[in-house]
Protein backbone atom coordinates (compact mmCIF):
# COMPACT_ATOMS: atom_id res chain seq x y z
CA UNK A 1 0.00 0.00 0.00
CA UNK A 2 1.51 3.32 -1.03
CA UNK A 3 1.84 6.22 1.39
CA UNK A 4 -0.51 8.38 -0.70
CA UNK A 5 -3.19 5.70 -0.64
CA UNK A 6 -2.65 5.10 3.08
CA UNK A 7 -3.32 8.80 3.69
CA UNK A 8 -6.85 8.37 2.27
CA UNK A 9 -7.92 5.16 3.97
CA UNK A 10 -11.40 4.78 5.32
CA UNK A 11 -12.01 6.16 8.84
CA UNK A 12 -11.21 3.61 11.54
CA UNK A 13 -14.05 1.87 13.35
CA UNK A 14 -13.14 3.14 16.84
CA UNK A 15 -12.75 6.72 18.14
CA UNK A 16 -10.44 8.77 15.94
CA UNK A 17 -7.24 10.00 17.60
CA UNK A 18 -5.26 13.15 16.94
CA UNK A 19 -2.39 10.95 15.64
CA UNK A 20 -4.69 9.44 13.01
CA UNK A 21 -5.78 12.92 11.91
CA UNK A 22 -2.12 13.90 11.64
CA UNK A 23 -1.28 10.86 9.47
CA UNK A 24 -4.33 11.51 7.27
CA UNK A 25 -3.30 15.15 6.74
CA UNK A 26 0.45 14.35 6.45
CA UNK A 27 1.37 16.67 9.32
CA UNK A 28 2.74 16.28 12.83
CA UNK A 29 0.25 15.70 15.70
CA UNK A 30 1.37 19.01 17.23
CA UNK A 31 0.26 20.79 14.05
CA UNK A 32 -3.22 19.31 14.39
CA UNK A 33 -3.30 20.48 18.00
CA UNK A 34 -2.26 24.00 17.02
CA UNK A 35 -4.92 24.18 14.30
CA UNK A 36 -7.67 23.08 16.69
CA UNK A 37 -6.57 25.22 19.64
CA UNK A 38 -5.49 28.31 17.70
CA UNK A 39 -2.44 28.60 19.97
CA UNK A 40 0.00 29.00 17.07
CA UNK A 41 -0.27 30.50 13.60
CA UNK A 42 -0.53 27.82 10.88
CA UNK A 43 -0.48 28.45 7.13
CA UNK A 44 -3.89 28.63 5.44
CA UNK A 45 -3.20 25.61 3.20
CA UNK A 46 -2.09 23.42 6.11
CA UNK A 47 -5.00 24.57 8.24
CA UNK A 48 -7.46 23.69 5.47
CA UNK A 49 -5.86 20.26 4.98
CA UNK A 50 -6.08 19.49 8.70
CA UNK A 51 -9.69 20.63 8.97
CA UNK A 52 -10.62 18.58 5.91
CA UNK A 53 -9.11 15.50 7.59
CA UNK A 54 -10.96 16.30 10.83
CA UNK A 55 -14.24 16.41 8.93
CA UNK A 56 -13.52 13.31 6.82
CA UNK A 57 -12.47 11.17 9.78
CA UNK A 58 -15.13 12.56 12.12
CA UNK A 59 -12.62 13.53 14.78
CA UNK A 60 -13.96 15.03 18.04
CA UNK A 61 -11.57 16.30 20.72
CA UNK A 62 -11.88 14.37 23.97
CA UNK A 63 -13.62 16.72 26.38
CA UNK A 64 -11.68 15.53 29.44
CA UNK A 65 -8.31 15.76 27.76
CA UNK A 66 -9.17 19.16 26.32
CA UNK A 67 -10.17 20.41 29.76
CA UNK A 68 -6.93 19.16 31.31
CA UNK A 69 -4.83 20.70 28.58
CA UNK A 70 -6.50 24.10 28.57
CA UNK A 71 -7.84 24.29 32.13
CA UNK A 72 -11.22 24.89 30.49
CA UNK A 73 -14.42 22.87 30.57
CA UNK A 74 -15.87 24.49 27.42
CA UNK A 75 -19.16 24.73 29.31
CA UNK A 76 -20.99 27.88 30.38
CA UNK A 77 -23.84 28.10 32.88
CA UNK A 78 -27.14 29.77 32.00
CA UNK A 79 -29.11 30.77 35.09
CA UNK A 80 -32.80 30.62 34.14
CA UNK A 81 -35.66 32.46 35.88
CA UNK A 82 -38.19 29.65 36.39
CA UNK A 83 -40.18 31.69 38.87
CA UNK A 84 -43.68 33.11 39.29
CA UNK A 85 -44.63 35.72 36.70
CA UNK A 86 -42.04 34.71 34.11
CA UNK A 87 -43.54 33.65 30.76
CA UNK A 88 -41.82 30.32 30.02
CA UNK A 89 -42.05 30.44 26.16
CA UNK A 90 -40.17 33.76 26.11
CA UNK A 91 -37.63 32.54 28.70
CA UNK A 92 -36.94 29.52 26.50
CA UNK A 93 -36.38 31.76 23.46
CA UNK A 94 -33.51 33.38 25.37
CA UNK A 95 -32.24 29.95 26.44
CA UNK A 96 -32.27 28.52 22.91
CA UNK A 97 -30.45 31.60 21.64
CA UNK A 98 -27.72 31.26 24.27
CA UNK A 99 -27.30 27.53 23.61
CA UNK A 100 -27.13 28.03 19.83
CA UNK A 101 -24.63 30.88 20.12
CA UNK A 102 -22.47 28.94 22.58
CA UNK A 103 -22.21 26.01 20.16
CA UNK A 104 -20.70 28.38 17.60
CA UNK A 105 -17.83 28.78 20.07
CA UNK A 106 -17.62 25.01 20.74
CA UNK A 107 -19.19 25.45 24.19
CA UNK A 108 -22.02 23.53 25.81
CA UNK A 109 -24.52 25.06 28.24
CA UNK A 110 -25.41 23.92 31.75
CA UNK A 111 -28.88 25.11 32.79
CA UNK A 112 -29.23 26.32 36.38
CA UNK A 113 -32.41 27.66 38.00
CA UNK A 114 -32.32 31.07 39.63
CA UNK A 115 -34.21 30.17 42.80
CA UNK A 116 -31.07 29.33 44.81
CA UNK A 117 -29.59 32.83 44.51
CA UNK A 118 -25.91 33.27 45.44
CA UNK A 119 -25.69 29.77 46.97
CA UNK A 120 -26.48 28.15 43.63
CA UNK A 121 -23.88 30.27 41.85
CA UNK A 122 -21.29 29.51 44.51
CA UNK A 123 -21.88 25.77 44.13
CA UNK A 124 -21.58 25.85 40.35
CA UNK A 125 -18.50 28.07 40.40
CA UNK A 126 -16.74 25.95 43.03
CA UNK A 127 -17.31 22.74 41.09
CA UNK A 128 -15.15 23.81 38.11
CA UNK A 129 -17.96 22.59 35.86
CA UNK A 130 -18.18 25.86 33.93
CA UNK A 131 -15.88 28.50 32.48
CA UNK A 132 -18.35 31.38 32.91
CA UNK A 133 -21.96 32.30 33.61
CA UNK A 134 -24.86 34.04 31.87
CA UNK A 135 -27.62 35.17 34.24
CA UNK A 136 -31.21 36.22 33.51
CA UNK A 137 -34.04 37.76 35.59
CA UNK A 138 -31.84 40.46 37.08
CA UNK A 139 -33.35 42.40 39.98
CA UNK A 140 -32.74 46.04 40.82
CA UNK A 141 -31.17 45.02 44.15
CA UNK A 142 -29.99 41.59 43.08
CA UNK A 143 -28.49 39.48 45.89
CA UNK A 144 -26.16 37.81 43.39
CA UNK A 145 -24.34 40.98 42.37
CA UNK A 146 -21.78 41.18 45.22
CA UNK A 147 -20.86 37.53 44.62
CA UNK A 148 -20.47 38.09 40.86
CA UNK A 149 -18.14 41.05 41.42
CA UNK A 150 -15.80 38.82 43.44
CA UNK A 151 -16.17 35.70 41.31
CA UNK A 152 -12.98 34.51 39.61
CA UNK A 153 -14.99 33.25 36.62
CA UNK A 154 -16.40 35.78 34.12
CA UNK A 155 -20.12 36.48 33.96
CA UNK A 156 -22.63 38.38 31.83
CA UNK A 157 -26.05 39.55 32.98
CA UNK A 158 -29.08 39.69 30.69
CA UNK A 159 -30.60 42.65 32.49
CA UNK A 160 -29.36 45.49 34.67
CA UNK A 161 -29.32 45.89 38.46
CA UNK A 162 -29.64 49.39 39.94
CA UNK A 163 -25.85 49.49 40.37
CA UNK A 164 -24.13 47.82 37.41
CA UNK A 165 -20.60 49.02 38.21
CA UNK A 166 -18.01 46.32 37.63
CA UNK A 167 -20.46 44.05 35.79
CA UNK A 168 -21.10 43.20 32.13
CA UNK A 169 -24.78 43.63 31.24
CA UNK A 170 -26.83 43.42 28.05
CA UNK A 171 -30.54 43.88 27.44
CA UNK A 172 -33.20 45.68 25.48
CA UNK A 173 -33.42 49.32 26.59
CA UNK A 174 -36.73 48.83 28.39
CA UNK A 175 -36.88 52.45 29.59
CA UNK A 176 -36.83 53.58 25.97
CA UNK A 177 -39.26 50.81 25.02
CA UNK A 178 -41.86 52.14 27.44
CA UNK A 179 -41.22 55.67 26.20
CA UNK A 180 -41.54 54.67 22.53
CA UNK A 181 -44.97 53.20 23.17
CA UNK A 182 -46.18 56.44 24.75
CA UNK A 183 -44.63 58.54 21.98
CA UNK A 184 -46.47 56.48 19.36
CA UNK A 185 -49.83 56.88 21.11
CA UNK A 186 -49.28 60.57 21.84
CA UNK A 187 -48.43 61.12 18.18
CA UNK A 188 -51.83 59.68 17.29
CA UNK A 189 -53.54 62.15 19.60
CA UNK A 190 -54.18 59.95 22.63
CA UNK A 191 -54.30 62.02 25.81
CA UNK A 192 -54.97 59.27 28.34
CA UNK A 193 -52.88 56.07 28.40
CA UNK A 194 -52.45 53.07 30.67
CA UNK A 195 -49.72 50.48 31.15
CA UNK A 196 -50.75 46.91 31.89
CA UNK A 197 -47.44 45.62 33.15
CA UNK A 198 -45.91 42.39 34.38
CA UNK A 199 -47.60 40.33 37.11
CA UNK A 200 -47.45 41.69 40.66
CA UNK A 201 -44.84 39.07 41.68
CA UNK A 202 -42.38 40.42 39.12
CA UNK A 203 -42.65 43.98 40.48
CA UNK A 204 -42.54 42.66 44.04
CA UNK A 205 -39.17 41.01 43.35
CA UNK A 206 -37.84 44.27 41.92
CA UNK A 207 -37.16 42.76 38.50
CA UNK A 208 -35.27 45.34 36.47
CA UNK A 209 -36.97 45.13 33.07
CA UNK A 210 -40.46 45.61 34.54
CA UNK A 211 -39.50 48.64 36.63
CA UNK A 212 -37.55 50.26 33.80
CA UNK A 213 -40.45 49.88 31.38
CA UNK A 214 -42.86 51.48 33.84
CA UNK A 215 -40.47 54.34 34.57
CA UNK A 216 -39.93 54.99 30.84
CA UNK A 217 -43.68 54.90 30.26
CA UNK A 218 -44.44 57.42 33.02
CA UNK A 219 -41.52 59.72 32.17
CA UNK A 220 -42.61 59.87 28.51
CA UNK A 221 -46.23 60.50 29.46
CA UNK A 222 -45.18 63.49 31.56
CA UNK A 223 -42.94 64.78 28.76
CA UNK A 224 -45.80 64.56 26.22
CA UNK A 225 -48.39 66.04 28.58
CA UNK A 226 -50.38 62.79 28.56
CA UNK A 227 -52.27 61.48 31.57
CA UNK A 228 -51.06 58.02 32.53
CA UNK A 229 -51.82 55.16 34.87
CA UNK A 230 -49.53 52.17 35.33
CA UNK A 231 -49.87 48.94 37.26
CA UNK A 232 -49.36 45.18 37.21
CA UNK A 233 -51.48 42.78 35.23
CA UNK A 234 -51.85 39.11 36.06
CA UNK A 235 -51.82 36.36 33.43
CA UNK A 236 -55.15 34.55 33.82
CA UNK A 237 -58.24 35.59 31.81
CA UNK A 238 -60.48 36.40 34.79
CA UNK A 239 -57.89 38.65 36.44
CA UNK A 240 -57.22 40.42 33.15
CA UNK A 241 -60.93 41.03 32.57
CA UNK A 242 -61.35 42.45 36.08
CA UNK A 243 -58.37 44.74 35.55
CA UNK A 244 -59.68 46.02 32.21
CA UNK A 245 -63.21 46.54 33.55
CA UNK A 246 -61.87 48.48 36.54
CA UNK A 247 -59.65 50.59 34.30
CA UNK A 248 -62.46 51.50 31.90
CA UNK A 249 -64.79 52.36 34.78
CA UNK A 250 -62.35 54.52 36.74
CA UNK A 251 -60.36 56.06 33.86
CA UNK A 252 -62.80 56.75 31.02
CA UNK A 253 -60.31 59.11 29.39
CA UNK A 254 -57.88 56.27 28.62
CA UNK A 255 -57.87 55.58 24.88
CA UNK A 256 -54.44 53.92 24.59
CA UNK A 257 -53.18 50.75 26.28
CA UNK A 258 -49.61 49.48 26.51
CA UNK A 259 -49.34 45.79 27.44
CA UNK A 260 -46.03 44.55 28.83
CA UNK A 261 -47.10 41.02 29.66
CA UNK A 262 -46.80 38.47 26.84
CA UNK A 263 -49.03 35.91 28.54
CA UNK A 264 -51.86 38.46 28.95
CA UNK A 265 -51.91 39.94 25.44
CA UNK A 266 -54.69 37.80 23.97
CA UNK A 267 -56.67 37.97 27.22
CA UNK A 268 -56.56 41.79 27.04
CA UNK A 269 -57.96 41.78 23.50
CA UNK A 270 -60.66 39.28 24.50
CA UNK A 271 -61.65 41.35 27.55
CA UNK A 272 -61.95 44.51 25.45
CA UNK A 273 -64.24 42.69 23.01
CA UNK A 274 -66.35 41.31 25.86
CA UNK A 275 -66.68 44.79 27.34
CA UNK A 276 -67.83 46.27 24.04
CA UNK A 277 -64.62 48.11 23.09
CA UNK A 278 -63.35 47.88 19.53
CA UNK A 279 -59.62 47.84 18.79
CA UNK A 280 -58.45 50.26 17.48
CA UNK A 281 -61.63 52.32 16.88
CA UNK A 282 -62.40 52.78 20.59
CA UNK A 283 -59.05 52.00 22.17
CA UNK A 284 -55.58 51.54 20.70
CA UNK A 285 -53.30 48.78 21.98
CA UNK A 286 -49.48 48.55 21.86
CA UNK A 287 -47.58 45.53 23.18
CA UNK A 288 -43.99 44.91 24.21
CA UNK A 289 -43.63 41.29 23.15
CA UNK A 290 -42.05 38.89 20.63
CA UNK A 291 -42.96 39.53 16.99
CA UNK A 292 -44.84 36.27 16.48
CA UNK A 293 -47.23 37.11 19.32
CA UNK A 294 -47.94 40.55 17.87
CA UNK A 295 -48.46 39.19 14.35
CA UNK A 296 -50.84 36.34 15.20
CA UNK A 297 -53.44 38.34 17.14
CA UNK A 298 -56.60 39.85 15.64
CA UNK A 299 -56.07 42.67 14.99
CA UNK A 300 -52.29 42.41 14.55
CA UNK A 301 -50.65 44.39 17.33
CA UNK A 302 -48.48 47.44 17.07
CA UNK A 303 -45.49 46.33 19.12
CA UNK A 304 -41.98 46.82 20.39
CA UNK A 305 -40.12 43.59 19.74
CA UNK A 306 -38.38 41.69 22.54
CA UNK A 307 -35.20 40.64 20.67
CA UNK A 308 -34.50 37.43 22.60
CA UNK A 309 -32.27 35.96 19.89
CA UNK A 310 -30.10 39.05 19.56
CA UNK A 311 -29.78 39.51 23.32
CA UNK A 312 -28.74 35.86 23.75
CA UNK A 313 -26.13 36.12 21.00
CA UNK A 314 -24.74 39.34 22.44
CA UNK A 315 -24.53 37.82 25.91
CA UNK A 316 -22.50 34.85 24.64
CA UNK A 317 -20.26 37.11 22.53
CA UNK A 318 -19.52 39.26 25.58
CA UNK A 319 -18.75 36.21 27.70
CA UNK A 320 -16.42 34.76 25.07
CA UNK A 321 -14.57 38.08 24.91
CA UNK A 322 -14.02 37.92 28.65
CA UNK A 323 -12.89 34.29 28.45
CA UNK A 324 -10.41 35.37 25.78
CA UNK A 325 -8.96 38.10 27.99
CA UNK A 326 -10.70 40.95 26.15
CA UNK A 327 -12.54 43.59 28.21
CA UNK A 328 -15.91 44.25 26.51
CA UNK A 329 -18.14 47.24 27.26
CA UNK A 330 -19.83 46.98 30.63
CA UNK A 331 -23.20 48.15 29.32
CA UNK A 332 -24.89 47.04 26.07
CA UNK A 333 -28.41 48.40 25.51
CA UNK A 334 -30.28 47.38 22.37
CA UNK A 335 -32.43 50.13 20.92
CA UNK A 336 -36.16 49.30 20.82
CA UNK A 337 -37.92 49.05 17.46
CA UNK A 338 -41.63 49.85 17.29
CA UNK A 339 -43.61 48.36 14.38
CA UNK A 340 -47.02 49.90 13.69
CA UNK A 341 -49.76 47.42 12.82
CA UNK A 342 -53.57 47.30 12.92
CA UNK A 343 -54.17 47.83 16.65
CA UNK A 344 -53.46 51.58 16.80
CA UNK A 345 -55.04 54.57 15.09
CA UNK A 346 -55.86 58.21 15.68
CA UNK A 347 -57.54 58.76 19.04
CA UNK A 348 -61.33 58.81 18.97
CA UNK A 349 -62.99 62.21 19.32
CA UNK A 350 -63.99 62.69 22.96
CA UNK A 351 -63.52 65.18 25.71
CA UNK A 352 -60.11 65.05 27.34
CA UNK A 353 -59.87 63.89 30.94
CA UNK A 354 -59.71 66.75 33.43
CA UNK A 355 -56.33 67.95 34.64
CA UNK A 356 -53.06 66.60 33.33
CA UNK A 357 -49.94 64.62 34.17
CA UNK A 358 -49.71 61.25 35.81
CA UNK A 359 -52.50 59.32 37.42
CA UNK A 360 -51.66 57.28 40.53
CA UNK A 361 -49.59 54.18 39.93
CA UNK A 362 -51.58 51.17 41.12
Amino acid sequence: MTAAFAGRRRPPAGPVTIAEVARHAHVAPSTVSYVLSGKRSISASTRQRVLASVRELGYHPHAGARALASNRSNVIALVLPLRAGMHLPVVMRFAVSVVTAARQFDHDVLLVTADEGPDGLRRVAASALVDGLVLMDVEMDDRRVPFLRDLARPSVLIGFPADAAGLTCVDLDFHRAGAECVAHLAGLGHRGVALLGAPHAVYERGTGFAHRTRTGFLDAAAAHGVRAVAGPCEENPLAVRRRIAELLATEPGVTGLVVHNEAAVEHVLAALRDLGRKVPEDISVVAICPEEIAERTVPALTSVQIPAEEVGIRAVDLLMCKLGGVHPPQSTLLAPRLTARDSTMTAPARSEPPGGGRLPVS
